[in-house]
Order: C-alpha cells, then sequence, then structure tokens
C-alpha cells in the first residue's frame, strides 16, 4: 500500500511495478472481464483481463475454500464438515540429519543427506475424539476396543438373598475366564442410581442379577446402544460373549 500511495480496498493488480510481484489465487486466474481495484482511493478498474492489463507472476492455491466451491476433481461442489485432529505428520526436511550427519549413497554411489520426517499420535485425543463420536445424552458410550471395562455385573438387593450374589459372583468369574474384562457392581444403590452411574462410564453390557431373575431362571441384559433390555437364561447371555 505504501509502494503504490493506496489505502485498503482499492488495491488492485493493473499497473503495478515491476518489483510488486502478483501472486494469484487458481480461482482468480481464469477469469475474464473482472472489476478490481484501481490502485487510487475511491476508484475501480472494470473489465479486466489477465495479460492484456496485468500480468500474473505466479498460480498459487490461495484462497480458503467454501461449501459450495467446484470440487477440485470437477466433480460435483466440495461440502465443509468438522474433523477431529487426534496426529500429525510433520516434514522435517534435512535439518537434523545435517546436524547428525546422516546420510545414504543413493543410485550412483554419492552420499546424499536423509530427507526426514516425524508422526505423532494423541493418545488423549483418541480417548476424547471417541467419546465426541460415541455418546448420547446419558453419558459415554464406549466402542468395545476402550472401555474400561466390556461388561459389568449388576447386583440388586444383594443382602436378601445370599443366593444373588453368589450367582452374580459366579457370572463375573466367568465372563473374566472368558477373556471378557467384566467388573461386579456389588455397591447396594437402588437401581436407578447404579444404571446412571453405569450409563455416565459408559460400560457397553450390563447384566443385571436379581432375585425376581434368579426364581425365573434369567438374567436382565442390556447393550448400552439398546432401547431395551432383555431377559435372557444363562447359555443364550453366554452365547453374546463367546470368549477370546
Amino acid at each position: 500500500m505504501k509502494q503504490i500511495g493506496c489505502v485498503p480496498g482499492f488495491l488492485g493488480p493493473v499497473g503495478l511495478p515491476a518489483n510488486i510481484p502478483v501472486i494469484v489465487d487458481r480461482a482468480a486466474a481464469a477469469m475474464a472481464d473482472f472489476v478490481c481495484g484501481g490502485n487510487a482511493a475511491g476508484t475501480h478498474y472494470t473489465g479486466a483481463n489477465w495479460e492484456r492489463d496485468a500480468r500474473i507472476t505466479r498460480v498459487e492455491d490461495l484462497r480458503k475454500v467454501v461449501a459450495g466451491d467446484p470440487s477440485p476433481d470437477g466433480n460435483g461442489t466440495l461440502d465443509i464438515a468438522r474433523g477431529i485432529e487426534v496426529g500429525h505428520v510433520f516434514q522435517l526436511g534435512t535439518k537434523y540429519s545435517e546436524a547428525l550427519h546422516a546420510t545414504v549413497l543413493d543410485d550412483a554411489g554419492q552420499n546424499r543427506v536423509l530427507h526426514m520426517g516425524c508422526y505423532g499420535i494423541g493418545i488423549t485425543r483418541i480417548v476424547a475424539a471417541a467419546i465426541e463420536q460415541n455418546h448420547d445424552d446419558a453419558g459415554i458410550i464406549w466402542p468395545e476396543p476402550m472401555a474400561p471395562w466390556q461388561a459389568v455385573v449388576c447386583l440388586i438387593n444383594p443382602k436378601n438373598n445370599p443366593d444373588v450374589g453368589a450367582a452374580a459372583e459366579s457370572l463375573h468369574a466367568e465372563l473374566n475366564e472368558r477373556g471378557i474384562e467384566t467388573c461386579l457392581d456389588d455397591r447396594g444403590l437402588r437401581p436407578g442410581a447404579m444404571f446412571a452411574d453405569l450409563e455416565l462410564v459408559g460400560i457397553p453390557h450390563r447384566i443385571v442379577v436379581s432375585e425376581r431373575g434368579l426364581a425365573a431362571g434369567t438374567f436382565e441384559y442390556r447393550g448400552r446402544r439398546d432401547s431395551e433390555s432383555r431377559n435372557l437364561d444363562r447359555a443364550a447371555l453366554l452365547n453374546l460373549f463367546p470368549g477370546h
């Protein structure tokens, strides 16, 4: 602006001094008969064309794309969506390899300095990304490989009937023996409070052992993504967990 004595809003490529490079976005380089600043306050240049009225030093990808822009491959238009960054790839060039004198022989037998790169994965970012993509109003819905436990056995009213506690501990032990990481919730909470805690934590499989279920020979099962519970006998329940 100082070199041409102009103010913002009226800058343009027409008539610029030769020492000022004109770097043009790919989309702008394809324009014809366009309007641009006249390089003087309050003026614009109309019907401008590249080469005839203004030179191009080089073409670069400068403009930030917006939704609806043509796709680079010419098929359709661009849509903008959010992404989750969980890692980086860094181009290090030869900065560190030169300092380390790290070289390799090329096909002509000459020493060449290595071009280096590195990558990093954010462990905590992976956890945050998993939660952001897997949750509901009640809490986390862990993908099974990331869950703190794959299943939880809930013991309801353990003091009323010792058989209920024994059944819960037996099921808990068998699931763990199958390689299913399972915790036993024997805190003695009321079902509503217990289930709310477990939904918040996001354990994928919930199994309820109660006196009523024991009398019927069933366990109440509910997957974290399920809308309803199911009453299953022990064999049907264990079929859901074939083991590792």
